[in-house]
């Protein structure tokens, strides 16, 4: 190639990548590649100039010196500036201080996007005190190798969750997500436009789940919910990820153990993932052999034991788990069937509790989740008790008519299984666009 002649092109054209930099090692040397992604860095000693460049799955050395590419080319490489997107042709040359032992020789350079604004942080510092400045540019912040290892355990995860529900025979499903009444009741509604009516973003799939039991037996969905909570704790989302689970001709107990199930997948994924990039910085997460169940009365007769102001139909408050020194996972069953929605079903041995069940991980709840009403009468009058018009819930009534099997499920809230799998302290961290009361962009 005649280096005076060399043209820097900016479109793709036919150029496509050959190799991700996990692919390219020394025992390549003298193969030509091209490699893409983004500028790291440039570093300029006389006539030769160090890039690092970025694809998503490492770092590769760029060395351009004078002599040995293009003049053009290395002069480019001078110029460019941290996160511009460019394409390299060139030759693979072994290098022992360089990533993976390996360098690339520049032939040519196509600059797709060259960035002349300094980002309003360092994208590659370990740590960015301000929330809010990472929000404004997020797709920048994504970039920081602790939200890279946060997001790529979470996709592991979420593989080994879907894994584990088609190999067990449930059925993944897609719920309506603008319905007309509120699942649950209450005010914590985000209210929209529906043509001419007025609609609701929903809390959860639970009736459309629940009704699907009799379709499909066993059934999972993976996706957003909803909650117009005005809360500004580092463990709120207006939009959540929900992993909901129903199943047909089980209880609250066999929920319990599908849950197990998860969560012990959950921390082989995560520790796996950990060993094999020994970079992330996370602790590994300790497995338990069977995950502790309380009920609801012990809790309480603990916390009063210590001191703790809770009387029996209280909300056990994170502040007074602490005071008992609950840690990691564990269960809290049999709830008072007062607060409870009016699909859960009220216990056989006592009509005061609910067969219902809260996963916690320390004083974070992840689940809640419960044994189902199957009884169309039942579900009327718990409706009649909480308030509720019946009329408005008859497209779910109507199911009931027509042999509801006894079924129980749960929801199981992804992003603080995500906190509690990776060590992360904020919630948002945990979902690519957090959506809460103070933020509706980027």
């Amino acid at each position: 190639m005649n280096q005076n002649t060399v043209m820097i092109e900016t479109e793709l054209g036919d150029w496509r990548r050959t190799h991700y930099s996990d692919r390219l090692s020394p025992q390549m040397a003298d193969s030509d590649v091209t490699v893409m992604g983004w500028v790291l860095s440039v570093r300029g000693h006389g006539n030769i100039s160090f890039m690092m460049l970025k694809d998503k799955e490492g770092e590769i050395q760029v060395l351009a010196k004078a002599g040995s590419c293009p003049d053009e080319v290395r002069e480019k490489i001078s110029r460019l500036k941290a996160h511009s997107s460019v394409g390299i042709k060139g030759t693979v040359k072994p290098s022992e201080k360089a990533p993976r032992g390996i360098e690339i020789i520049p032939k040519e350079i196509r600059v797709f996007s060259e960035v002349e604004k300094i980002p309003p942080f360092e994208p590659y510092a370990k740590t960015v005190k301000n929330i809010d400045t990472r929000l404004e540019v997020r797709p920048i912040d994504l970039k920081r190798k602790s939200l890279q290892h946060i997001f790529k355990a979470r996709s592991k995860i979420l593989q080994a969750i879907r894994n584990y529900f088609y190999e067990n025979g449930f059925l993944e499903i897609n719920t309506p997500k603008m319905i007309a009444t509120a699942t649950e009741g209450g005010a914590a509604l985000f209210p929209i436009f529906y043509y001419n009516k007025e609609a609701f973003l929903a809390q959860s799939p639970q009736l459309y789940k629940e009704q699907l039991t009799m379709s499909f037996e066993k059934v999972f969905e993976i996706a957003p919910i909803f909650r117009a909570e005005p809360s500004r704790t580092n463990r709120h989302l207006a939009e959540a990820i929900s992993i909901d689970v129903e199943e047909a001709y089980v209880d609250y107990n066999d929920i319990m153990k599908r849950i197990e199930d998860l969560i012990k997948i959950s921390i082989k994924t995560v520790n796996d993932y950990f060993k094999e990039n020994t970079d992330s910085e996370f602790i590994t997460v300790n497995m338990p052999d069977k995950i502790p169940q309380y009920t609801y009365s012990e809790l309480v007769d603990k916390m009063q034991k210590v001191g703790a102001k809770t009387e029996w139909g209280d909300d056990l408050y994170p502040s007074n788990l602490k005071k008992i020194g609950l840690s990691g996972f564990y269960f809290i069953k049999d709830w008072p069937i007062g607060p409870k929605p009016f699909y859960v079903k009220m216990s056989k041995s006592d009509p005061k509790i609910s067969e219902s069940f809260d996963l916690m991980f320390g004083d974070l709840e992840l689940s809640s989740g419960s044994t189902r009403v199957e009884k169309r009468a039942e579900l009327e009058e718990r409706m009649k008790n909480k308030g509720l018009k019946i009329d408005a819930f008859e497209y779910h009534l109507r199911a009931f008519d027509y042999g509801m099997p006894p079924h129980a499920g749960c929801g199981i809230g992804l992003e603080r299984l995500i906190m509690s799998l990776t060590g992360t302290e904020n919630i948002r961290d945990a979902t690519f666009y957090p959506r809460d009361v103070d933020r509706l962009t980027p």
